[in-house]
């Protein structure tokens, strides 16, 4: 890995594209070849990545599981977990970049109410004073009747030692 930190190469379906070759503290030798691709809109460790670098965290995927336009004419419409992955291996197998293919279950989070995979995405947000939000979340807490009471204190702990805040309604039933 250490050989080819900042070197570079060429995006594997997104002609003209090139990609940079990053260091990064969860790709071990232990989880893998140490050599993985980065997808910044669809995963935590990928995007903590991106960011530390300064990378743009493009989702080229849409909120129905289907590749979006900026993936490509050849992708695009296509969902990624069914006929988009078919046409992306034949992408690199046209393109002389597909080293090895196997059958591989791949551990997906699933739905508890639909049962089916899902796909980790980024999704615009909009975020709020943390600093307002954070004291008036406090002020309303200490006006609610807890059970026991003894969680209060807890709670506005873990309140003071929020460093983000996103008002959030992506699921039709909402977050806590």
């Amino acid at each position: 890995g250490v050989d080819l930190a900042d070197g570079s190469c060429a995006h594997p379906t997104i002609p003209g594209r090139v990609s940079p070759l990053l260091p990064a503290n969860h790709v071990t030798m232990a989880k893998g070849t140490g050599l993985v691709h980065t997808a910044p809109a669809h995963g935590m460790e990928d995007y903590s990545v991106a960011s530390h670098h300064q990378l743009p965290t493009d989702c080229l995927v849409d909120e129905g599981g289907f590749f979006t336009e900026a993936a490509g004419p050849e992708l695009q419409k296509k969902n990624v977990l069914e006929e988009g992955n078919e046409a992306v291996i034949q992408m690199l197998r046209a393109a002389g970049s597909l080293l090895k293919e196997e059958k591989y279950v791949h551990s997906y989070p699933y739905d508890w109410r639909t049962k089916k995979p899902m796909i980790i995405r980024a999704s615009k947000q909009w975020f709020v004073n943390t600093a307002n939000l954070k004291a008036a979340a406090q002020e309303v807490l200490k006006r609610v009747k807890v059970i026991p009471t003894s969680a209060v204190n807890r709670m506005l702990e873990m309140l003071d030692r929020r460093t983000f805040w996103c008002i959030s309604r992506q699921r039709c039933w909402g977050v806590p």
